[in-house]
């Protein structure tokens, strides 16, 4: 499957901004003095674990979606610079097989 170049830095970006997000949010969450995320002893509460829970989670997900942003916009810039935006043609499939010391079966008698 092919995205569109916009796609693709959208999903980068959504990445690259879900751990931005995420990682300001435990930061705030752990110095949290509210009361919110630790109790009067210090530990932590059920407020603390589901946020964290989530956040864990956000950076699964954004860590995901990123990477495929990224490897879409790696391989869009690859067909950028080549000038073709299909795949291989056998031509180059042969030309490999020989490279790499192994005769092609269309080649070979």
């Amino acid at each position: 499957m092919r995205l569109s170049r916009t796609a693709s830095w959208f999903l980068l970006a959504f990445g690259v901004w879900s751990w931005f997000i995420w990682v300001s949010f435990v930061r705030n969450l752990w110095k949290n003095g509210s009361g919110l995320a630790f109790d009067a002893a210090g530990d932590p509460t059920s407020y603390f674990w589901v946020h964290l829970t989530l956040a864990v989670t956000s950076f699964l997900l954004g860590t995901a979606v990123g990477v495929l942003g990224l490897r879409s916009v790696l391989a869009l810039r690859r067909e950028s610079r080549t000038g073709r935006a299909d795949g291989p043609t056998g031509a180059d499939l042969a030309g490999r097989a020989d490279r790499a010391g192994r005769p092609d079966s269309d080649t070979s008698a």
